[in-house]
């Protein structure tokens, strides 16, 4: 499974017939070029677990950031990094979900 694949499955387990209605993901161009993805984690099991900001800086074109702030999930990143942003998402729900 690839991670837009695996993001795809986990919006479909929030989807509940209320969460979809208030929150979501969305991904947006930046004009550096760049990519932001913003993720609700309101009344998901991702809610109020604490991510460690991530920032890396490979090049000007090669970059991420990431935090959870206000329940949310953001990834930012260079145009060949929108891949990278789900990845990091990834790998922290998986740490995260299911544990209390």
């Amino acid at each position: 499974m690839n991670d837009l694949q695996w993001l795809q499955d986990w919006y479909a387990r929030q989807c509940d017939g209320d969460w979809e209605h208030s929150w979501g993901v969305r991904v947006t161009t930046l004009d550096n070029p760049g990519w932001r993805v913003s993720i609700h984690l309101e009344d998901t099991e991702l809610e109020g677990k604490t991510f460690t900001k991530l920032q890396i800086d490979r090049t000007e074109e090669d970059w991420i950031y990431a935090k959870v702030e206000n329940n949310f999930y953001e990834g930012v990143g260079g145009a060949l990094n929108l891949t990278e942003i789900f990845g990091v998402f990834w790998e922290w729900t998986e740490a995260n979900e299911w544990r209390n």
